[in-house]
């Protein structure tokens, strides 16, 4: 008898799960897709936007006392105008200029770099670009090795 009992209700049982667990599945995938979709970056910006021509500058070896100096050019890519609040360097070392004035649509500015070439040896800095432009700030990185002048 026990064991008709429990035929019966996993034959019930199975009836149930038949209908359920196809529906569960649909449900399942559904969430794990809605999830995983990521938005992407749209075109069209309506506040402010920056790109830069590069946000990295090598400059390889350069003697001491030498040209540290590089501009990074970038374009105010949305439909307000763009305003650089704050540009910092990782040290004392490395000096930037920007603009004060706001970049219109459409148009380009420079923030120029200089790094103190009187330290030698390599170095690897960053200058962090803060503005009302749509996302994170912008860092720059400016990479070299100053070599010793001769004696």
């Amino acid at each position: 008898m026990m064991k008709t009992i429990i035929f019966a209700a996993s034959k019930k049982y199975s009836k149930v799960m038949k209908k359920v667990f196809p529906l569960l599945i649909m449900a399942t995938l559904w969430f794990m897709m809605s999830c995983s979709q990521t938005p992407g970056k749209t075109e069209t910006i309506n506040g402010a936007g920056i790109q830069f021509e590069t946000t990295e500058h090598d400059f390889g070896t350069i003697p001491e006392k030498g040209d540290g100096t590089f501009a990074f050019v970038f374009k105010n890519t949305g439909k307000e105008p763009l305003i650089l609040k704050n540009v910092r360097s990782s040290c004392g070392c490395t000096v930037p200029e920007w603009p004060k004035e706001p970049i219109k649509r459409g148009s380009k500015g420079t923030i120029k770099v200089s790094y103190n070439t009187r330290i030698t040896g390599s170095f690897h800095k960053e200058i962090t670009v803060y503005s009302n432009a749509e996302g994170d700030p912008v860092v720059l990185h400016i990479q070299g090795k100053v070599e010793p002048a001769a004696n």
